[in-house]
């Protein structure tokens, strides 16, 4: 049991679960746009995702919230490394268009975590893009609408048309809910400079919002050019499960609740999607 626990832990501290959310939602594009199985694209998603998140995650680790991984960052940075060099392999596969867009992605990733911004913007030193007054929930947003919608479009050589800027839309306004339960949880954590949604209008505000964003993110599969019952069947069935998770978010939240519950929420859309397709 005690190695279960162990391989559960070092399963979300090293960013695989997050991982495979990212990679869901790029499967979830390529079924409703009938883009074909996409190894390269689907696996650079997948690597990318983990090399990303630990990078930002773990890049000049203080937070005393983080101490508790001592003992698995060696292993966890090792793990990150060989990760990359995968996310290079398959990069090569990719075109240059896509290539410049995932650079794009990539330097807000990069100065989400590297210092780099006047310091009179910061209560302390930690002077990035993550930790900029109320724009952090929506970098994040932007980045995964980037690498979930439009590159899976863009790679595929298909246009950018009105129903993909509809659905980048839809899937930001997804993975800003998303992150909803983890503004709430980090309540005692965050400085006050980051003036977070939470933080800003309070803990039930912050819920209403969730579902009020959830209600528009469900009326706009109706102006999709293609409106099928399955798929609005899917958005209704995962607003109202993500629905009840923000409505359910506390301070003190159980330990994988978000982390491992409310972030896994793109994978149970991806089996919505797969069975009523």
């Amino acid at each position: 049991m005690k190695v279960l626990k162990q391989l559960f832990s070092f399963y979300i501290n090293s960013s695989i679960h997050v991982a495979l959310s990212v990679l869901s939602l790029t499967c979830i594009t390529l079924l409703e746009y009938g883009i074909p199985y996409d190894e390269s694209l689907l696996f650079f998603v997948f690597f990318a995702s983990i090399s990303g998140y630990n990078f930002v995650k773990y890049f000049g680790i203080a937070k005393f919230h983080h101490r508790s991984l001592a003992n698995w960052l060696k292993t966890i940075q090792i793990f990150s490394f060989l990760c990359f060099i995968f996310m290079c392999h398959y990069a090569l596969h990719l075109p240059m268009n896509t290539m410049v867009f995932i650079v794009g992605l990539g330097l807000v990733t990069f100065f989400y975590a590297i210092p780099f911004l006047p310091k009179h913007l910061f209560l302390d030193s930690k002077n990035n893009l993550r930790n900029v007054g109320g724009v952090k929930v929506y970098l994040i947003a932007l980045v995964w609408a980037g690498v979930t919608v439009f590159i899976p479009i863009i790679n595929n050589g298909y246009a950018v048309n009105a129903g993909v800027v509809i659905t980048g839309i839809q899937r930001f306004v997804f993975i800003v809910v998303l992150m909803l339960p983890f503004e709430i949880r980090d309540l005692m954590y965050d400085s006050l400079k980051l003036a977070t949604i939470p933080q800003k209008i309070g803990v039930k505000q912050t819920k209403i919002i969730g579902v009020v964003l959830l209600v528009f993110f469900f009326f706009l599969e109706f102006f999709k050019f293609e409106v099928t019952t399955g798929n609005l069947l899917v958005a209704a069935l995962i607003s109202v499960v993500t629905s009840l998770f923000v409505m359910c978010s506390v301070k003190e939240q159980g330990k994988y609740y978000s982390s491992f519950w409310v972030e896994g929420l793109p994978i149970l859309w991806l089996l919505l999607q797969l069975w009523f397709s």
